[in-house]
């Protein structure tokens, strides 16, 4: 099968790649390029443990191709703390004990980065709630969740 060529830029580094015609961009991201932050579980597009931003939006990588991403700009969790420094929503979850397992967690938290950037970040519980609903966690409950991105509209 005849390799595509891909150029992006991935957490702030310019990306020259051949990928396979049916590369995912999750596949890309956790075997080719080793951040393997983004998780990948109902391969679906349903958990949004595979969640990315690509030039700003929340994507599920599970669900886009690799080729698609042809001059995108994608940022994954590792681009969130830098220099040894957790980010400012990574914070709030470890100060409101928002995870368990962490599987989750970098799916919601590039779902909650994308509307953070955007000016959207979500104000009330119910705001929350629905922000995070295409979101799935089976260990916490959702409450320390919420707690935590609820303290950051304070």
């Amino acid at each position: 099968m005849k390799k595509l060529s891909l150029n992006c830029v991935v957490n702030g580094e310019p990306i020259e790649a051949e990928v396979e015609p049916r590369l995912l961009l999750s596949d890309l991201i956790r075997h080719e390029l080793r951040l393997t932050a983004t998780h990948v579980g109902c391969e679906m597009g349903v958990c949004g443990a595979c969640t990315v931003m690509v030039d700003g939006d929340p994507v599920r990588s599970c669900l886009m191709l690799a080729a698609q991403a042809e001059g995108a700009d994608i940022r994954t969790l590792e681009a969130l703390g830098r220099e040894g420094k957790l980010g400012r929503l990574q914070d709030a979850f470890r100060r409101h004990h928002a995870l368990q397992c962490g599987f989750c967690t970098p799916g919601i938290l590039m779902t909650l980065e994308a509307l953070e950037a955007s000016g959207q970040m979500p104000r009330t519980e119910e705001e929350v709630r629905q922000t995070l609903s295409g979101n799935i966690c089976r260990c916490t409950g959702y409450q320390n969740i919420v707690d935590a991105v609820l303290s950051l509209a304070e």
